[in-house]
């Protein structure tokens, strides 16, 4: 049985209609039907499973850091609504407000923005970055067993030359985040040998426009899923310009991933026979592909916040950068079935009643 239906949006924005295609979990014939069938049973109890999150955190957040070079600094919690720093994500979410002092502050979706700013602001040099742990409220979610309102990530920037802004050093930065996987792959599997994992060596990279042709007959969503059961861990690349179809594989914001130097990570879950999203990347735009892609999503209105100027005018430093998704890494390796197991968010007081009959106790 199928997770996903279709569901088509259109978006009134500015006399701009933008058609878009979202993936959502239909509760009565998708992810929560097919949790309640799956006769799951964790390998770890609560307290064990709170001992090997922790584990888990840590010994990704270190590996990374190795890897790419990265300090960790302080980042916000919250901006100004006007400051153009919030991610759009795909244009549709809100982000939830308040007022201070007549001044509107905006919860933040995550930091893609924020930490190009800082990158400057604190002089890193080329081939050095910065990582923080970056909390968000998405309360546009579609709640299910891998998505919630609470976010937490790393989110990670790295200063790059303007001569590096292309795909194989998109791909070789690709490849130390993947190295950065599999040791922990390692050192989970020695802990925990009950939750022994097996991923391919090397990732495999594969284009929007390729998958397409792979898979001409299939959507955007069951295309991820068949080349993951294929090769078990992806890359997929150029993420937000349409395709032969017409449509984008997925919607981007058009104010920070160059759509055609981004992509996502993807692992393939086979508790659910899927790809599963752990990361969502990009070398940033740089101030051609900024204007090319806010003219396409007829948002040039965009280009009056103090972001894009600096972006306009090489006031900020080229960057490459992602966030990568903790409960979803812990998810992954810790073999659990719903990601309320692994952080602490809402759920609806009858699902969790529901859940518990089979065996899914959330924190």
């Amino acid at each position: 049985m199928p997770l996903y239906f279709l569901q088509k949006k259109e978006i009134i924005n500015n006399n701009f209609k933008e058609i878009v295609i979202c993936f959502i979990v239909d509760e009565k014939s998708g992810f929560m039907k097919d949790i309640y069938s799956l006769n799951y049973k964790s390998v770890l109890n609560l307290m064990e499973t709170q001992v090997a999150i922790k584990f888990v955190k840590d010994t990704f957040q270190k590996e990374l850091v190795k890897k790419l070079k990265l300090l960790r600094v302080t980042a916000p919690l919250f901006v100004l609504s006007n400051s153009g720093l919030n991610d759009n994500l795909s244009g549709v979410e809100t982000p939830v407000s308040f007022t201070i002092k007549n001044k509107n502050i905006e919860i933040i979706h995550s930091l893609a923005k924020w930490k190009r700013m800082a990158l400057g602001k604190y002089n890193f040099e080329p081939e050095t970055g910065l990582y923080t742990d970056m909390n968000a409220i998405r309360k546009d979610e579609q709640l299910d067993c891998i998505h919630s309102l609470y976010v937490d990530q790393w989110d990670w920037e790295r200063v790059i030359l303007k001569e590096q802004r292309n795909l194989k050093y998109l791909k070789k930065i690709v490849r130390l985040i993947y190295k950065a996987v599999i040791s922990l792959e390692n050192k989970v599997s020695k802990k925990y040998p009950s939750l022994k994992i097996e991923l391919p060596k090397d990732i495999y990279f594969i284009s929007t426009k390729e998958l397409e042709e792979k898979y001409p007959s299939l959507s955007s969503k069951e295309r991820e899923d068949a080349i993951c059961r294929e090769k078990k861990a992806v890359f997929l690349y150029q993420i937000g310009y349409p395709l032969k179809n017409g449509l984008p594989h997925d919607s981007r914001a058009a104010d920070y991933d160059d759509w055609n130097l981004n992509g996502d990570i993807l692992l393939y879950n086979e508790m659910y026979d899927m790809a599963f999203e752990i990361s969502s990347m990009g070398i940033r735009v740089d101030e051609n592909s900024l204007v090319d892609q806010l003219k396409y999503k007829n948002e040039l209105y965009k280009l009056e916040n103090d972001y894009c100027q600096n972006i306009i005018n090489k006031k900020l430093p080229y960057t490459i950068g992602g966030g990568i998704g903790q409960s979803r890494l812990c998810m992954y390796f810790l073999k659990k079935a719903h990601i309320g197991e692994v952080q602490v968010s809402y759920w609806d007081k009858e699902e969790i009643e529901k859940l518990k009959e089979v065996g899914i106790e959330l924190l």
